[in-house]
């Protein structure tokens, strides 16, 4: 009986470990990103809007530079499947392969944002209101919540907005809200209570985080 249990447990171990084995030949295994292809994509391609480290010096193009990779990527990905509408960018993004959006993704949040400047002080104290306290009578949840109290935001779940241009920022929070950007539910929730000057206000502020 002895021998035979130690044959059964001998066995199982085998088997066991057989599987494991399969089990990881299968399972697939994420590229490591090639920043150098990524950034030959980005000179050729992104540059003109966003130069060629992300540091974009047109107001209503997004910085890109230090940001989440796997946010962008995610960008990239819903603008190539059409689930966030912008037609330049879809065309862009279209002709892309995921491991060419992984490699720019990963070159671009490899780089380090330039800071930016805060230029309206007549609502500076109301930005800073809503961004690190939101407005409790209103249910508007601070933004520094999700995107951390100095804008850095959270890997992979939130973006990084310090020092991002005023402009798009407050070009997107006002599509949020006006249901035409329409890939984030928590953030066209928050939007949709806020007004043009609360946008503006908390769009400034964002931009002189740091």
């Amino acid at each position: 009986m002895k021998s035979m249990t130690k044959f059964f447990f001998a066995a199982l171990t085998s088997t066991l470990m057989a599987g494991s084995v399969f089990a990881n030949d299968a399972a697939p295994k994420a590229e490591k990103p090639d920043l150098a292809k990524g950034e030959a994509i980005v000179a050729g391609v992104c540059a003109a809007c966003h130069t060629a480290d992300g540091n974009s010096t047109t107001p209503v193009n997004p910085k890109l530079a230090q940001q989440h990779p796997e946010y962008i990527l995610k960008q990239l990905q819903e603008f190539k499947s059409g689930k966030r509408a912008n037609p330049i960018m879809m065309g862009f993004a279209s002709q892309l392969s995921d491991a060419d959006m992984r490699n720019v993704a990963y070159f671009l949040g490899s780089k380090t944002a330039k800071p930016g400047f805060a230029k309206d002080k007549d609502t500076v104290a109301l930005g800073e209101k809503i961004f690190r306290g939101g407005i409790a009578d209103r249910q508007i949840a601070a933004c520094a919540g999700c995107h951390s109290p100095n804008g850095a935001g959270m890997p992979a779940q939130y973006p990084r907005l310090s020092g991002q241009h005023a402009d798009y920022t407050t070009s997107q929070l006002t599509q949020f809200r006006d249901g035409i950007r329409k890939n984030s539910v928590q953030m066209t929730q928050v939007a949709a209570k806020l007004n043009d000057r609360e946008i503006k206000a908390v769009a400034d502020y964002i931009a002189g985080l740091r």
